[in-house]
């Protein structure tokens, strides 16, 4: 019973958390102290291998060089002088840092100094040799290869080097050594710390099994609150959505009104007014001056125009064009009257769709939406308006050549294209806006078809 009681301690002791944070600490510091320890050693193991690769290249270098001197001493022929050349330089080259590598090694620096004699010496020969053959000296630098100063000046070199490859071979042995004893006391070193760590883990997570249900309890408390969130940001986007549609038809129903007011009342005033007009112009007769008739043709012109403008706000508040002739009627004259507006070049291509009243209004109100910004913004030169079926839905697609704008940053145009967003989506249906700096705008939109009985 006290041994259950001092287990049931252990794992509830409050130092087994710092106990696995130490051991931790333990096993990084021997790992990294293994790792630099081991790094350092293969270092030193690449440096005595790459000098093992230097001394070679000198050897391998030297006799290349006594090959191009006697086959140039034998045929006189320039083409041996070239590989002579490169063994020259490569002698050079790995004796230079031969030299640079033994300046820290007191045991090997006076052989590589003497290795750096006998090369010169033997490099020195060769280049002797070639100049008396270059002279025409011939019994003289006969005489020289016959004394065989090259082939001992060689066999020194050679001994040289062998005794400093010796050298090498017996320092890589000590480094092997040393990087496998570093190897074993780092794996001795991690097992004890695993086992310490593995010990401290159980009294962690011992400790921590009376936080798994609290944090459960949280998190399904969590949850919940999430998904009333959630549910109540549905329920009010759904509200947004029908007071959004709400808007749309007051908003239509007044422009009707409006509209109707205009015309009816308006209309009946200017054509009253050109009426009068035209009566004052007969019942003056002879006594009419030209400055008079001038005078009066200006204001029958000023009525005209001001009935041109009625008619096409008229039009802007409620498009008759669209209940009498449809929609592919009604896009083609508002972008006909928009070229006409603003001198740019409409492109259509539509083709009939079958729509809703209210959606057939929603694609209308799109286009002079687009239309609008355009002439404001975009400085185009041509608009292209596209119309058709697509996936059982009707696409509409309002493009221009102008400067375009970065969606990212909200332009001064947004709250217009905004209300038509929530416009096309409380008629289940989708905006997409394309656009980017000198390259344009496109605006688009898919609306669900009307659906037959």
């Amino acid at each position: 019973m006290s041994m259950m009681i001092s287990l049931t301690q252990i794992k509830r002791s409050a130092y087994a958390f710092p106990l696995a944070a130490l051991a931790a600490l333990a096993m990084l510091f021997i790992s990294e102290t293994s790792y630099w320890q081991a790094t350092d050693s293969m270092d030193d193991m690449g440096m005595m291998a790459q000098a093992r690769t230097q001394i070679n290249t000198l050897l391998r270098r030297l006799v290349d060089a006594e090959t191009s001197q006697r086959g140039y001493l034998l045929t006189s022929r320039k083409e041996y002088l070239t590989p002579l050349n490169g063994a020259i330089d490569d002698s050079n080259a790995a004796l230079k840092w031969l030299v640079q590598y033994y300046a820290k090694d007191a045991a090997n620096q006076k052989s590589a100094q003497e290795l750096q004699v006998l090369t010169q010496r033997k490099l020195g020969e060769v280049a002797i040799t070639l100049r008396l053959h270059d002279e025409g000296k011939e019994e003289a630098w006969r005489a020289m290869v016959l004394s065989n100063i090259g082939q001992q000046d060689m066999e020194s070199v050679r001994s040289v080097a062998t005794r400093l490859l010796q050298g090498e071979t017996t320092k890589v042995t000590a480094g092997r050594e040393d990087v496998h004893n570093t190897l074993m006391l780092n794996r001795i070193g991690v097992a004890a710390m695993t086992a310490i760590s593995f010990l401290a883990l159980t009294m962690f997570l011992a400790q921590t099994n009376a936080l798994n249900a609290q944090r459960l309890a949280q998190s399904q408390a969590i949850q919940a609150e999430r998904d009333q969130l959630e549910f109540e940001v549905k329920r009010r986007t759904m509200h947004l959505t029908d007071l959004t549609r709400y808007l749309q038809t007051i908003r239509e129903d007044e422009r009707g009104r409006l509209a109707r007011e205009l015309h009816d009342e308006l209309g009946a005033l200017l054509t009253a007014a050109k009426l009068d007009a035209a009566r004052i112009k007969s019942r003056l007769g002879p006594e009419l001056t030209p400055e008079l008739a001038e005078r009066i043709a200006h204001l029958n012109d000023n009525l005209n125009e001001v009935i041109a403008l009625k008619r096409r706000i008229v039009e802007d508040l409620c498009p008759s064009s669209l209940s009498t002739l449809g929609l592919v009627a009604a896009l083609e004259i508002q972008s006909r009257e928009f070229a006409t507006r603003s001198g740019l070049q409409v492109d259509c291509h539509l083709n009939a769709v079958s729509l809703s009243p209210s959606a057939a209004l929603t694609v209308y109100r799109l286009v002079q939406e687009a239309f609008t910004n355009i002439a404001k913004y975009a400085k185009a030169k041509t608009v292209t308006v596209d119309l058709d079926t697509q996936d059982g839905r009707a696409c509409v697609t309002v493009r221009d050549d102008g400067v375009g704008f970065d969606p990212s940053q909200q332009p001064s145009s947004a709250h217009g294209l905004l209300g038509m967003r929530y416009r096309v989506e409380a008629e289940g249906g989708e905006l997409v806006l394309e656009s980017s700096p000198g390259q344009g705008t496109r605006i688009g939109a898919t609306v669900p078809l009307a659906q037959t009985s």
